[in-house]
């Protein structure tokens, strides 16, 4: 029998569950579950991989872990969903604490234990760190710089760092079950934002969202313009419906890129407003040119930034602007 001093400092720390919906992610996922499994914690942890339909092997990946790993088990995710993924998995687990993780990202060694004594000091209902984007490719180095930017994308504490304190949302996220009980988990008709929606109602309910710059989360971005753009559209959609529901959770970086493509396009009809489109396009490449010229990075990545930067925002607006629209004329015809 243990050592009953042993035995009661192991019971002082949380029992933690890892979850992780993965859907197409043969190429990461082993690297994605030995960065977990390979976390230092004082009590035994369980892994749980909800597996979307996949057409790459990822679900005999997954399973080939689990046989190896007796810390993990599959379930399936038959829509596919990423929020659907990750209740499915949370039910099938009973840690106090639960931890996200993706499919295509890296837990930083002390992860689990730092993220479970930063939710007992600071009594936060979900605690997460710094997103560090993390590019091979030229182009994905510039996706990577773009990300950790202000300008890129808006300041947010866990892409561009900062003190740690409470804030609106983190990424990925280590959350008291009890929290996430008592609002329900994950929405599951969101494909995107659903961690920002979540976040949200835990801070109606009373509970504080904590960001803590310790810890960090290796991702990795995009390797083309296509998928980008695609990823960016999507995120813009899926926050325009995220904001019809809570619309007192915009804030102006959120608006900033939308507002901007419709003065664009305002400017470009009315000929009267071509002076306003001169000096919008002149003070945004401008803010591109220093950005790049402030980049430490090789000369083949500094020439993709401007481009990534613009595909970004772009990309986004036009799926929070299009994404509205189109919400606007289904509740007309309803």
């Amino acid at each position: 029998m243990p050592d009953p001093a042993v035995r009661n400092e192991l019971e002082r720390w949380p029992t933690v569950s890892v979850v992780l919906p993965i859907r197409n992610e043969a190429a990461h996922l082993e690297g994605a579950v030995r960065a977990v499994l390979d976390q230092e914690y004082p009590r035994p942890f369980d892994v749980c991989l909800a597996v979307g339909p996949s057409d790459d092997g990822t679900e005999a990946i997954a399973r080939r872990i689990a046989a190896s790993d007796h810390r993990v088990v599959v379930v399936p995710n038959e829509s596919g969903r990423t929020p659907a993924g990750l209740n499915a998995a949370i039910r099938a687990t009973r840690g106090d604490v639960v931890v996200r993780v993706d499919g295509h990202s890296h837990l930083s060694p002390g992860y689990i234990r730092r993220a479970v004594e930063t939710l007992e000091h600071s009594q936060a209902v979900n605690v997460g760190g710094v997103q560090r984007a993390v590019g091979r490719t030229p182009f994905e180095r510039a996706v990577a710089i773009a990300m950790m930017s202000w300008l890129g994308t808006g300041g947010a504490r866990f892409h561009v760092g900062g003190r740690a304190g409470p804030v609106d949302t983190v990424y990925l996220g280590a959350f008291r079950r009890t929290a996430g009980d008592a609002v329900g988990w994950f929405d599951e008709t969101l494909i995107r934002n659903q961690d920002y929606e979540l976040n949200i109602r835990l801070r109606s309910n009373g509970g504080v969202v904590w960001f803590e710059p310790s810890m960090w989360t290796e991702y990795r971005p995009r390797s083309s313009f296509k998928t980008l753009s695609r990823q960016y559209f999507e995120y813009g959609w899926w926050k325009q419906q995220v904001l019809r529901q809570h619309p007192g959770s915009a804030k102006a970086r959120q608006l900033a890129p939308p507002m901007a493509l419709l003065a664009l396009a305002c400017a470009l009809i009315s000929p009267k407003r071509r002076a306003a489109l001169v000096v919008g396009s002149a003070i945004y490449g401008f803010a591109l040119t220093v950005s790049t010229i402030r980049c430490s990075a090789p000369p083949t990545v500094r020439a993709r930034l401007p481009l990534v930067i613009g595909c970004m925002h772009i990309s986004w607006a036009a799926g929070f602007l299009i994404g509205g629209a189109r919400s606007a004329i289904d509740r007309l015809r309803a």
